[in-house]
């Protein structure tokens, strides 16, 4: 797993390309917020610059908490999503609610970026993290429905499973949430890479089975994954209560060169 470039299944089409090439991200796509409904579009906008053919999504020191008082534990995180969806304020209608009985603080309209139902999609992407800190790219259902909820995580790395320069457990699979038709099935797997460098994180996604694959080999196969659109989140994420006291002064980032979606 060196960082080359993979090569998309035999048959397969591209649909969606983002190189991250202009001057800003592309809002009919993407949303720089993450889960705002549980907040407000103010309290979690995105630290994020585009630039060098490369979105940059970063978590400066002086960056607050996320749902701040509410959540458990504290995080902060800057996060895009290609979709955002909510009921009217004081509702439990929402994406991604983190506890029972969550309600929508902020209403959203509705928002669909792009949002596959199946396909070849893979993240050119690498990350900046330290013990405290992880960064991820994963896919839920709009929720329109609030049985089409199931994740699929295509990459998921936390800095304290990070050995520096020469391993890290990637976390992939599919977590059900209120689609009783999908099985948890999630594994961290070590792998011998180097986060610090670009790598590509993918999924082949069809409805009898979804395949995670790195720099273009296979490392997991998760059948029966949910077969209903799904939009894209990628973010970073900062656990302040998982401070040493001996942390360097670092901003953990998640630099992503490109996202790209291939169809038969």
């Amino acid at each position: 797993m060196t960082g080359a470039r993979s090569v998309p299944p035999e048959g397969m089409r591209l649909v969606f390309e983002d190189d991250f090439d202009g001057p800003d991200l592309d809002r009919e796509v993407w949303l720089p917020h993450y889960l705002p409904a549980w907040s407000s579009r103010a309290a979690t906008a995105a630290t994020y610059e585009v630039r060098d053919s490369c979105l940059f999504l970063s978590i400066p020191p002086d960056q607050g908490v996320w749902c701040a008082g509410d959540h458990t534990p504290p995080l902060r995180v800057s996060g895009i999503q290609s979709g955002n969806f909510s009921g009217p304020v004081g509702s439990t209608v929402g994406q991604q609610p983190y506890r029972d009985g969550l309600t929508v603080r902020e209403q959203q309209e509705p928002f669909w970026g792009w949002t596959p139902d199946h396909g070849y999609i893979e993240l050119r992407a690498r990350g900046v993290v330290t013990a405290r800190s992880m960064v991820a790219f994963w896919m839920v259902g709009l929720e329109d429905d609030p049985r089409r909820s199931a994740e699929i995580c295509v990459a998921e790395v936390f800095g304290n499973a990070v050995g520096p320069g020469t391993s890290a457990g990637v976390g992939m699979g599919l977590h059900p949430f209120r689609d009783a038709a999908v099985a948890e099935d999630f594994e961290a797997v070590r792998l011998p890479i180097d986060v610090a460098e670009f790598h590509d994180f993918a999924v082949d996604w069809t409805p009898e089975r979804a395949v995670f694959l790195v720099d273009g080999a296979p490392v997991r196969t998760c059948p029966s994954p949910p077969s209903y659109p799904m939009q894209m989140m990628l973010a970073v994420f900062d656990f302040p209560e998982q401070a040493t006291g001996h942390d360097p002064v670092a901003t953990p980032s998640l630099v992503v060169d490109r996202l790209r979606g291939y169809q038969p």
